[in-house]
């Protein structure tokens, strides 16, 4: 198995234990069935690019950086990753025959024969470019335009279907302040400009930390991270039940939110971000639906 091939395996594996999904729970949340993502997962085959974004999806990660993974591994699987076959480069002469041309016919015109070959004479062939340096320079490129599209796209969708309120942000939030970085994947806020604001269309949820993961009593699942582009730490819960409650405390500021909605449940939902330094204390807490106890975590950033 290629290198590339292995750090796919390996970042899928990681999506999947985030999801907390079986194999087989998987399959029915996707198109392909337990025996494929078994194989995909362990890397003894190649998945196709849908069931890249389809475990990203599920997991609440923008798929740019699995998707550059799978370009890389793809492209060696398909052979696009080979060398052009080329003919055999021409043998180049030893300094003493260029000085004297193994055509020159007499030693009369050995002179003017050695004068006109050497001006003549194309110069030595290059030596070729190392296959595989030449190779990732190409697929940088490729990949380097792939994850921007991606990135873009990724973002524009996750900031049109999150329901206004869902996570105590509104869709107003996604709005970018004046002093937006001109990058299309900078973060679109820092700092107290964050405060309250959805990390998804903030475009803090790109490449975060995560500071703390549990798995609740009642099933569900809550995740805390921390952005340290964006200065700014939330929560975001996962295999909820419709009353299912989220909140973020940090230096006296709450942020919550509620699974309002069956369409809720069966999604993401994200608290709104706070602002937090390395050493500020982050306390997340999640409150089931019903009389079931109260869970919390406690966090600090690094």
């Amino acid at each position: 198995m290629t290198p590339e091939r292995t750090r796919l395996a390996a970042s899928l594996r990681e999506l999947r234990a985030r999801t907390g999904l079986s194999m087989a729970a998987l399959a029915t949340k996707t198109a392909f069935s337990k025996s494929s993502w078994e194989r995909y997962l362990n890397g003894k085959s190649l998945p196709p690019r849908q069931a890249v974004q389809d475990l990203c999806r599920l997991a609440g990660e923008p798929d740019g950086r699995c998707l550059a993974l799978w370009e890389l591994a793809e492209s060696q699987w398909s052979g696009r990753g080979k060398e052009t076959p080329t003919a055999p480069p021409t043998t180049t002469p030893s300094p003493t025959a260029t000085a004297t041309p193994a055509r020159t016919a007499t030693p009369a015109a050995t002179g003017a024969a050695t004068g006109a070959s050497s001006a003549a004479a194309p110069a030595p062939t290059p030596p070729p470019t190392p296959r595989l340096a030449g190779h990732r320079s190409v697929v940088a490129v490729a990949v380097l335009a792939s994850v921007c599209a991606v990135a873009v796209g990724a973002v524009a969708v996750a900031a049109a279907l999150l329901p206004a309120g869902a996570d105590g942000a509104s869709r107003t939030s996604a709005e970018a302040p004046p002093h937006q970085d001109a990058s299309p994947s900078a973060p679109r806020c820092r700092g107290a400009a964050c405060e309250g604001r959805n990390p998804m269309g903030m475009r803090c949820a790109g490449s975060p930390v995560t500071l703390a993961t549990r798995h609740t009593a009642g099933g569900a699942w809550l995740e805390v991270r921390y952005s340290k582009e964006c200065g700014t730490s939330w929560a975001r819960m996962w295999g909820t039940r419709v009353g299912d409650r989220l909140e973020v405390t940090a230096d006296g500021r709450v942020h919550g939110a509620e699974i309002r909605t069956a369409a809720d449940a069966d999604a993401f939902v994200y608290t709104p971000m706070t602002v937090t330094t390395p050493g500020t204390t982050v306390r997340t807490c999640f409150r089931p639906a019903g009389d079931g106890g109260r869970e919390c975590v406690t966090s600090v950033p690094r």
